[in-house]
């Protein structure tokens, strides 16, 4: 009986040595990137995305728990505005505050997360005329921790991130195409 816990023991001891390992070999930074192609002027699109106030009609994030708190702070848009947040585990708990609004082609923001994870990124949206057309990109980007980094040996964070910057992006091509 003893040789058996003793050889489970370092079966487990190996497996947690092993993702620990794989872990470890993970990129220090993290990059989540899409983008879309929407019919509309930067103009139309800009104005929803530097007022934090008009997140509640396009982003992914706010029906996810439907009794999240918010708060608003600073500026009403552009540099200066703060949207802070708390919700469920769906959601957790961060703050955002755009350090930089360049209309209509460009909004960096601070975005940190407190709860279930840590994490301290930069989003950036931005907006470039192409025709009759505009192509909006959505980036987040920081360091990964090695909290993150064990987090990506067992699920993809580009594909479970980049699902709700898509469906982000495909809301404001529905609002704005009118």
């Amino acid at each position: 009986m003893l040789e058996v816990i003793a050889i489970i023991a370092i079966i487990l001891a190996v497996a947690v040595a092993a993702v620990l390992a794989i872990a470890a070999t993970k990129p220090s930074t993290l990059r989540v990137e899409r983008a879309i192609r929407i019919k509309a002027p930067p103009e139309t699109i800009f104005p929803l995305i530097s007022d934090f106030h008009q997140w509640l009609k396009w982003s992914p994030y706010e029906n996810k728990d439907p009794a999240m708190k918010r708060s608003y702070e600073g500026a009403e848009r552009g540099k200066g505005a703060v949207y802070a947040w708390d919700g469920d585990k769906n959601v957790g708990s961060g703050r955002m505050e755009i350090l930089e609004s360049t209309a209509p082609s460009k909004i960096v923001i601070k975005l940190d997360f407190f709860t279930p994870f840590e994490g301290h990124n930069t989003a950036e949206f931005t907006m470039l005329p192409q025709g009759d057309a505009t192509h909006v990109t959505w980036l987040m980007y920081g360091p990964a921790n090695f909290m993150s980094k064990l987090i990506q040996v067992f699920m993809n964070l580009d594909r479970m991130i980049g699902r709700d910057f898509e469906a982000g992006l495909a809301n404001l091509k529905t609002l704005t195409e009118k």
